[in-house]
C-alpha cells in the first residue's frame, strides 16, 4: 500500500477544487449575457465550435439564449459529450483529427458563410480544439495533416509551434472561421489552455487574428530537424506561402469580439484556496509552465527535496501548486501521458523521501491517448516498482502506474484549462 494515503486524498480535494473553479458552463454565464431587446435586431443566432469543454459551454449557452437559437454545431471529443436540445454535437478524433472532424468543420464553416450582417455567430472555443476542427488547406489532405500533427507531437514542439503551423494548413484556422463569418457579428467565448492565454494560439485561433506567418511555420521544422519528414503537400504549401503565392491568414478582424472566460491561473487559485484550507502553506509557483516534461518534473522533485531538507521556499506543512503544459519527446513505444510521465520522472527525483508527493494531471480529464487523468507518486514509488527507469525511457509511464493504484482517474471532467502539478510535503 502506498506510505502516504492522506496526502493522496488532500491532493485529489485539491485537484477537484481547481476543477469546480475552470466549470466551463459556469464561465460562461459568468461572462456571457444578451438581453431580449438587444437579441431582438439579429435575425439567426448560430452557436459553433470545439473542443474538450465546448459541450458544457454549449448546455450554458442554450440555458441563457434557449429558443433564441437558431442552430448548431460543436465539434467534440469522443466520450465529452452533453446534454443538448438545439445546439447538434458531433464527436470526432483527439489529437489527432479524422474524418468526422473533417465533415464537423465543412459544416460549421458553411454555417459561417451563411450568416449575414443581420446574424450572429456565436463560437465556442476550448483546448482540444486545434485537433477537432481539421479543415485541411486546399491541396492539404487529411493524412497529411495528421502526419504532420504526429510528427510535430513526437519531435518537442511546443504548442505554440504546433498551432502556427496548423494555422497554416487550414482553412478555417488563424482567424479564418470569422473571415468567412464576415460581415455577420461573431462572439467568441474561449477557455484558455494554452500558456500565455495567446487569443491566436488557443484552439488555433479561429477567430483571432493571427500573429504567425507561414515563416514561423516553416521554422518550426528547421527548428526541430524534421523539415525531410514533413507531408510533400503540406511541404510545398508552407514554400508557396513564404513566397507570396498563397494568401496570409487574416492579420485583423473587424466583426469579431473574443473573451477569455476561464483559465490555467483561475483554476490554481482555487487550488491554493483549497491546500489553505487543508492547513498547507501554499506557493503558485507559475501557471505558464512550459518545457521538456522530464526536466521540469526533476526541477519540481528538487523543490521538494528542498522543502524537506531546509524548509525552503515553504516550511512543512507545504503545498506548491504550478500549471502550464509541458512537452514529451517520444524515445521509446510504451504507453502514457505528459501527466504521468511527469509523476513517473518526479518518481525518481523524490526516492526516499517521507510524505512528499507529486501530483500532476490534465484538467480534462485525459492524459496522451490514455483513459487517465495523471499519476502520484511518493517517496516509496521507485521501492514499489523497481522497473521505474526502463518505463520512463520508454515511455511507459501507464503501464509503471497501473499496478501500483496510482493512475488518477477522473474521466471527462467537462473543462480544459492545462495541467496542475501539487508538491505536498507533510
Amino acid at each position: 500500500m502506498p506510505a502516504t494515503p492522506n496526502l493522496r486524498k488532500e491532493a485529489s480535494r485539491i485537484f477537484q477544487a481547481a476543477l469546480l473553479a475552470a466549470d466551463p458552463a459556469e464561465a460562461v454565464r459568468r461572462h456571457f449575457t444578451l438581453p431580449s431587446a438587444k437579441s431582438a435586431k439579429y435575425d439567426r443566432i448560430f452557436v459553433v465550435g470545439a473542443g474538450k469543454a465546448t459541450a458544457q459551454m454549449a448546455r450554458a449557452m442554450e440555458q441563457i439564449l434557449g429558443k433564441r437559437i437558431t442552430g448548431g454545431l460543436i465539434n467534440i471529443k469522443h466520450g465529452h459529450a452533453a446534454r443538448l436540445t438545439r445546439i447538434e454535437q458531433n464527436e470526432c478524433g483527439h489529437p489527432v483529427p479524422d474524418e468526422a472532424g473533417v465533415r464537423g468543420a465543412q459544416r460549421i464553416a458553411a454555417m459561417a458563410r451563411e450568416a449575414t450582417a443581420r446574424d450572429l455567430l456565436i463560437c465556442l472555443i476550448s483546448g482540444g480544439a486545434s485537433a477537432l476542427l481539421p479543415l485541411p488547406a486546399a491541396n492539404v489532405g487529411l493524412a497529411e495533416k495528421q502526419a504532420t500533427t504526429n510528427l510535430l507531437l513526437g519531435c518537442g514542439a511546443t504548442i505554440h509551434e504546433i498551432n502556427a503551423v496548423r494555422k497554416h494548413i487550414s482553412a478555417i484556422k488563424g482567424g479564418q472561421l470569422a473571415a468567412l463569418a464576415a460581415p455577420a457579428k461573431v462572439i467568441s467565448l474561449i477557455l484558455s489552455d494554452v500558456v500565455g492565454d495567446n487569443l491566436d494560439v488557443i484552439g488555433s485561433g479561429p477567430t483571432s487574428p493571427d500573429a504567425s506567418t507561414f515563416e514561423t511555420a516553416r521554422a518550426v521544422f528547421d527548428k526541430y530537424g524534421v523539415w525531410n519528414k514533413v507531408p510533400r503537400s503540406v511541404r510545398e504549401r508552407l514554400e508557396r506561402g513564404v513566397q507570396g503565392k498563397i494568401a496570409e491568414t487574416p492579420k485583423t478582424l473587424d466583426n469579431v469580439d473574443n473573451r477569455i472566460i476561464g483559465s490555467n491561473r483561475l483554476a490554481l487559485d482555487a487550488a491554493a484556496k483549497e491546500a489553505r484550507v487543508l492547513g498547507y502553506k501554499t506557493l503558485i509557483l507559475s501557471s505558464t509552465v512550459e518545457g521538456e516534461t522530464r526536466e521540469i518534473a526533476g526541477m519540481h522533485a528538487a523543490i521538494a527535496r528542498e522543502i524537506r531538507q531546509s524548509g525552503h521556499p515553504l516550511k512543512p506543512p507545504a503545498c506548491v501548486i504550478s500549471g502550464g503544459e509541458t512537452t514529451v519527446t517520444l524515445h521509446g513505444k510504451g504507453k502514457g501521458g505528459r501527466n504521468q510521465e511527469f509523476a513517473l520522472a518526479s518518481a525518481v527525483g523524490i526516492a526516499g523521501l517521507q510524505d512528499v508527493l507529486i501530483f500532476s494531471a490534465g484538467t480534462d480529464g485525459t492524459d496522451g491517448p490514455t483513459d487517465a487523468a495523471g499519476a502520484q507518486a511518493d517517496g516509496l514509488t521507485l521501492s514499489r516498482g523497481p522497473e521505474a527507469l526502463r518505463r520512463l525511457a520508454n515511455n511507459d509511464s501507464y503501464n509503471f502506474f497501473t499496478p501500483l493504484k496510482d493512475l488518477i482517474m477522473t474521466g471527462p471532467t467537462g473543462t480544459n484549462v492545462m495541467d496542475i502539478h501539487l508538491i505536498l510535503v507533510r
